[in-house]
């Protein structure tokens, strides 16, 4: 199937998933409405990481509705987010103008996006569940990496690809390897009724196509597009139920019920666009 179908399939799926995630207790828009301060359980898991954003400028490259991307704001980042899905940035503008928490939108697909957007920016940022909709990593570093001004830092918190490698179906507590670890050139094809979310509507688009990308093709990748690692660790709980037998802790996130040991569920990782270029001492070219 050409790439572009593989676009558009996604597309239609996540324009149809946008009204059932703003309404969504997970997301819990409504209570970000009424206390802007209010920042996203993803956001603050990764600010302890990140660092101070104060008076910084933050890209989000996948930001669907812009609930992480305005706590960004909220934290005292000038925000930019970037999404492919139109009705998702509709979201995202109107989720602005009612919180009174200001960002800007912009819509393109992701390797589209350095035709639409022409600025370099102190924080790149990449939240969860966003490479495994991309079929080429190594473009996907690129693009990263000319969105930095020297100086800048790229911060990506993502699902470990062992984890999306695994039997997902199995309700034991057996970890079956049953799909790729590394990327490959043709997605996997799911298919479900229903979104990630709570809520009972169901899905008319029901078909999604997804890649999965190595950890070594990741940080590779960023390395080959010129950034510097400063920081990588992997987590033992991760955002939502990702196989059955998974259990909740207090902090909401999902974690394997024993053994927890066994498998990293998530990864973190922090990059440099360096300053100067080594040789001669003037910031590299984008």
């Amino acid at each position: 199937m050409p790439l572009d179908e593989q676009r558009r399939v996604n597309l239609a799926n996540w324009d149809e998933r946008v009204a059932i995630h703003v309404a969504s207790r997970e997301y819990n828009a409504a209570a970000f409405i009424a206390d802007p301060t209010r920042i996203s359980g993803v956001v603050a898991f990764d600010a302890e990481r990140l660092g101070d954003v104060r008076g910084k400028s933050l890209l989000h490259l996948q930001c669907h509705f812009g609930r992480d991307t305005l706590s960004w704001a909220s934290l005292g980042a000038t925000v930019t987010g970037l999404d492919f899905s139109p009705e998702a940035l509709t979201a995202a503008r109107e989720l602005s103008a009612a919180s009174g928490v200001p960002g800007r939108f912009v819509e393109a697909e992701l390797y589209d996006a350095p035709g639409v957007l022409h600025e370099r920016f102190d924080i790149v940022y990449t939240g969860v569940g966003a490479l495994n909709w991309l079929p080429d990593v190594e473009r996907w570093a690129q693009v990263v990496a000319g969105f930095l001004r020297p100086g800048g830092v790229f911060y990506l918190r993502e699902a470990h690809p062992m984890l999306w490698a695994l039997d997902d179906e199995r309700d034991d507590d057996l970890l079956v390897v049953a799909y790729p670890y590394f990327q490959t050139s043709e997605p996997l094809r799911w298919e479900f009724a229903e979104t990630y979310t709570d809520g009972d509507a169901r899905l008319a688009n029901t078909v999604t196509y997804e890649w999965n990308h190595g950890l070594g093709e990741v940080i590779g990748a960023l390395l080959a597009a010129g950034l510097e690692l400063t920081a990588f660790d992997e987590h033992r709980s991760v955002e939502w139920q990702a196989l059955p037998a998974m259990v909740r802790a207090d902090d909401g996130r999902w974690h394997l019920p024993a053994g927890r040991e066994r498998l990293p569920l998530m990864y973190s990782l922090k990059a440099r666009r360096p300053p100067v270029d080594s040789a001669g001492g003037r910031p590299r070219a984008s």
